[in-house]
């Protein structure tokens, strides 16, 4: 039931999606046939709005059903303690646990959570972009070292999907999203064993360098942010 239930709310943010904006959507790299059941990481990158479920747009609907009872997803203690926010992430994820920014055992508790079957969709910058492109408390944009955790121990594929931002949807801290507006997102399929491999060394120095390739992805192929004025 729990599994229906998502995939309701997940087919439904994808219609209304459809609806009410323009997508552009474009593919970076080659994806082999039937590359969405072999994906099993999304990393999605540049983070502004909690609006970014629109960006499920993007999947086909038999991707989301297969979501529906397989995602898993890690997401800030933050927003899922709101009332609405957090109840509304809750129904649409049935399988998502509460991450927080100290150092104890929330993230331990989300690897532990992962099996064999599992889809995880993670934003590994842990935090969202304002307008000025630094976080809330000012500081710089930077990919957190948990998603390399992830990257290690996961088999199949990778989508990472790059976000144009939704500032001119809608800026943290408004209430109510514009419609009618363009959202871009470029996507690219990596296979994760043939990604691993272009690592080498210990695993701090493989951790280092995919948090180094993902940042230098986030910078160079994000599309361009669409003016929120």
């Amino acid at each position: 039931m729990r599994r229906i239930l998502a995939f309701l709310i997940l087919s439904l943010v994808k219609t209304l999606s459809l609806v009410f904006y323009r997508s552009r959507f474009r593919w970076l790299t080659e994806r082999p046939r039937g590359h969405w059941k072999k994906t099993r990481l999304v990393v999605f990158l540049n983070h502004t709005s909690l609006y970014e479920p629109l960006f499920v747009s993007a999947f086909p609907y038999s991707y989301l059903w297969h979501l529906a009872g397989h995602l898993s997803v890690p997401g800030a203690d933050i927003t899922l303690n709101r009332p609405l926010v957090g109840t509304f992430w809750k129904l649409m994820i049935p399988n998502i646990t509460s991450i927080t920014r100290k150092k104890d055992a929330s993230w331990e508790n989300f690897r532990r959570s992962i099996d064999e079957a599992s889809v995880i969709i993670i934003a590994p910058e842990g935090r969202m972009k304002r307008p000025g492109g630094l976080d809330k408390n000012g500081k710089p944009m930077s990919v957190k070292g948990g998603v390399a955790d992830i990257i290690e121990e996961v088999s199949g594929g990778m989508v990472l999907a790059f976000s144009g931002g939704l500032h001119h949807v809608q800026k943290p801290g408004e209430r109510f999203p514009r419609i009618f507006k363009t959202i871009r997102m470029n996507l690219a399929y990596l296979d994760l064993e043939d990604y691993r491999r272009r690592f080498p060394g210990t695993p701090r120095e493989r951790k280092l360098q995919i948090i180094r390739d993902l940042e230098a992805r986030l910078l160079r192929d994000c599309p361009a942010e669409t003016s929120s004025r």
